[in-house]
């Protein structure tokens, strides 16, 4: 978060967008030139299906252009442009003019306007976006599993400003464990003729120009604290001459309690406050150590999932509502205390509020496995150089990735991208993501993407089999992915494995002390180019759906969180959705104690989290592998030893087959005819009953999950009867502010037992009432019980609805209220 403000206009409406740029655009009047669309930002070059689209369609060489008359009181200020992304490179004009250009789709850049803005007439600001592929910068140059959608996808804003004015401010917090933490400050300052970058090194050195010209800064910490009383403000005056300040009394940040300050410089001249920069820290210490990872001195092991900044139909452009509340997800409902954004930086928004909810981040220069030549390499070392003067005060960044995503080895490109991170950010360690064993190793962390689990075999690889230097702290950046695509229709079978996959890897670094952590692949299903995926243009790696509805994966990473209480039950109990309907391989995935399984109301058994194969989660899935229990002692009538034998011969069919007995269940079978009176019709009927049960009556299960000897959460299994659709809605308050606003609604069909109906492909007809308009299509069919609908703000206020009708859930109606912002 920067600046304040009063200094800030939004330029997020008003614009024209054209399909083809053409240098006449950047002229008054464009005769013969079709008339562009009107648009408000954020906004995609293409609207795009969900799935089985030409990625051709996004890449476009377009423009958009805002015509505007400069305001009495911008007279003698200087006027910054300030774009927060465009999608992959763009050229400034202003009344036909170049002002400047830029060759990252993914960081943010300015243009000032001052010396070419004509007063009291009307102005043409163009700016020309080329989100083509083919251009030589990163990502591009090869095949890429990922789509790179293009436009004004992020926000666009002015900032006023005097002659001189302060363009940036570094804050580094160290010494954190002391009793005095140290605060010291980088300045960026500009007079109009020169940039002045001053910080410790160079102080003295400006103190004397600084005086002659009458300027003088001053730096103050501001905090909010929320007491049992209510909100308590403060402010640390700091010194006036110096750049270092030593705080007593500051509270760190941390993911359990992330305590953030304001940090504040002003410029004054003769006594006049010409401008006000703030930034957002916090105190904290980041390291990564040969045993692992340090926060604040304390030990934490990373539990995290990497994360893409697409979403269905709009790609890139989704407003601030939307990119705060991905990382609301990965918090709040997958628990993780981390995120990668891969391969590239992502929204303001996003990091943000990573700092504001304590989630720690490992953010990344654009690229995927390709490194281009000597002008492409420049750019990359340019993109970095970006990404951390621009991200560099977020305290929830704990690590630099300066390597393009599994990218060959390359020395000397590298040596230049560790010597800018650490030099324009010399307490922040640095690493890159590889898919190489024993690679050369320039930064302080390896992170290795192991995909070495099959499914068959240990979870992940030794620190030692990987590094090539064993004093360096050593990270998993993916893990899983591609080796198991998984969609939310596949077989609950498949859908068990997925799951059971993520925990065996977990579980292997859980129990590696010297490996600081991993991040799965990834937090939700993603479009890709035609390469990758499953031929549809998704991938489908994501622990969650591409509208953010979770798979059983999903409920994995939530269980080992202890804010809500979690029991998934992995099957649905249906035997018609197993191989000869043997219901095989069933878990719970719980967050709780114990977890009793009743049948048709009766007691089956009590499985206990300590008896899950999984021993270094907290929390590890339980297999629940005995659905007889005592039944034949207690509803058969059978001894003890009988039933004992009987279960075991009905416990080995129902794992193993009729088609592949093992010998020893023979033999036990023969034991309870010789000895304990049994007929094959009566094991016939066993079978049916407990086993197979066809032509049976319907079973109904309850499973109770157990936490400290009180039930704290039931789920029931039984046939359904009574479909209903059930809505999670991000915001049914929506805000027009700086930008539109957007609210998310996930879909999910459920039986009456709150079951996801996975095989539930209905379709929806969608409209809206009211000041809200669709995202996408006005017909959509639910994909494996699931999917979503966004709709947006148009301009007005008052009350809105979105209607969804279907021949199975009938009609159901969702209110919304519209308001526009009120600026405090």
């Amino acid at each position: 978060m920067n600046r304040n403000r009063e200094n800030r206009i939004y330029w997020n409406r008003g614009w024209s967008f054209f399909e083809e740029y053409t240098p006449a655009l950047c002229e008054k009047e464009t005769a013969g030139f079709p008339e562009g669309t009107e648009v408000e930002l954020p906004h995609t070059a293409a609207v795009t299906p969900l799935h089985y689209f030409d990625e051709s369609i996004y890449q476009k060489h377009c423009a958009y252009r805002k015509c505007f008359v400069p305001e009495k009181d911008w007279e003698g200020k200087r006027i910054f442009l300030n774009i927060e992304a465009a999608g992959h490179s763009a050229r400034v004009y202003l009344n036909g003019i170049l002002l400047t250009e830029h060759f990252c789709g993914y960081t943010a850049f300015q243009a000032e306007l001052t010396a070419g803005i004509r007063q009291g007439m009307e102005n043409v600001l163009l700016i020309e976006v080329d989100s083509r592929e083919s251009q030589d910068l990163p990502p591009f140059g090869r095949a890429i599993d990922y789509m790179t959608f293009g436009g004004l996808y992020r926000e666009v804003y002015l900032d006023i400003r005097e002659k001189y004015c302060i363009t940036d401010v570094f804050a580094r917090t160290e010494k954190v464990m002391e009793e005095k933490p140290v605060l010291s400050s980088e300045i960026t300052l500009n007079t109009g003729e020169e940039i002045r970058r001053l910080s410790q090194d160079n102080w003295e050195d400006w103190q004397e120009k600084l005086q002659t010209e009458g300027l003088m800064i001053r730096q103050s910490l501001i905090f909010t604290e929320q007491t049992e009383e209510g909100p308590t403000s403060g402010i640390y005056l700091l010194t006036k001459n110096e750049l270092v300040h030593e705080v007593e009394g500051v509270k760190l940040w941390s993911p359990e309690d992330p305590f953030l300050y304001l940090f504040r410089t002003e410029l004054y001249r003769e006594g006049k406050l010409l401008d006000t920069y703030d930034v957002r820290i916090g105190f904290r210490e980041a390291e990564f150590r040969k045993d692992g990872f340090y926060l604040n001195g304390k030990k934490l092991k990373i539990r995290g999932l990497n994360r893409h900044q697409s979403y269905p139909y709009v790609g890139y452009a989704m407003p601030a509502s939307m990119q705060r509340q991905d990382a609301d997800i990965l918090k709040q409902e997958l628990s993780v205390n981390a995120v990668r954004t891969s391969h590239y930086p992502q929204s303001q928004h996003f990091i943000d509020r990573c700092d504001e909810i304590g989630l720690l981040v490992f953010t990344e220069i654009p690229g995927w496995q390709y490194v281009g030549g000597e002008k492409w390499q420049e750019q990359a070392v340019k993109n970095t150089e970006e990404m951390i003067l621009q991200y560099r005060n977020h305290p929830s960044i704990i690590l630099w990735g300066v390597r393009i995503n599994e990218s060959e080895d390359n020395d000397p490109f590298y040596h230049r991208t560790n010597e800018t991170a650490h030099r324009l950010d010399p307490g922040r360690q640095t690493s890159g993501v590889r898919y190489l064993q024993k690679s050369s190793l320039l930064e302080d962390v390896y992170a290795f993407n192991d995909f070495s689990h099959e499914g068959n075999n240990r979870g992940c690889r030794k620190k030692k089999a990987v590094t090539p230097d064993p004093e360096k702290g050593y990270l998993i950046s993916e893990y899983n992915g591609h080796m198991y695509p998984t969609k939310t229709f596949d077989s609950e079978g498949h859908r068990t494995e997925h799951m059971l996959r993520h925990a065996r890897v977990m579980d292997a670094y859980y129990g590696e002390e010297d490996i600081a952590g991993g991040f799965g692949w990834c937090m939700f299903d993603y479009n890709t180019h035609k390469d990758f995926g499953s031929g549809d243009r998704i991938c489908y790696h994501g622990v969650m759906d591409a509208f953010r509805n979770p798979k059983l994966a999903a409920a994995l990473y939530q269980s080992q969180g202890e804010e809500e209480t979690v029991l998934k039950i992995s099957s649905s109990m249906d035997i018609g959705e197993y191989p000869a309907s043997l219901i095989r391989n069933v878990y719970a995935v719980t967050n709780t104690d114990s977890i009793r399984v009743y049948k048709n109301e009766e007691l089956v058994g009590t499985f206990e989290t300590g008896d899950s194969p999984f021993r270094n989660l907290l929390h590890g899935p339980i297999l629940l592998d005995d659905f007889i229990g005592d039944l034949l002692e207690t509803k058969e009538g059978f001894s003890k030893e009988k039933a004992a034998d009987v279960k075991k011969v009905l416990l080995s069919i129902a794992k193993n087959g009729l088609n592949h007995i093992p010998f020893g269940t023979i033999l036990m079978a023969l034991k309870c005819v010789l000895f304990r009176g049994m007929k094959m019709q009566d094991a016939v009927e066993l079978y049916n009953k407990y086993i197979g049960n066809w032509g049976g009556i319907a079973t109904e299960y309850r499973f109770e999950a157990v936490k400290d000897g009180v039930v704290v959460f039931t789920v029931r299994k039984g046939p359904a009867r009574q479909p209903h659709l059930k809505t999670r809605v991000s915001d049914n308050h929506l805000v027009i502010g700086d930008t539109y606003d957007v609210a998310e609604i996930r879909l999910m069909a459920e039986s009456e037992y709150g079951d996801m109906l996975c095989f539930c492909q209905e379709a929806l007809k969608l409209r809206t009432e009211g000041p809200i308009a669709l995202i996408g299509p006005e017909m959509i069919s639910l994909n494996g019980g699931m999917g979503g609908v966004y709709v947006r703000t148009t301009g007005e206020e008052g009350r809105a609805v979105l209607i969804l009708s279907s021949g199975l859930f009938g009609e159901m109606r969702i209110d919304f209220t519209v308001e526009k912002e009120v600026l405090q």
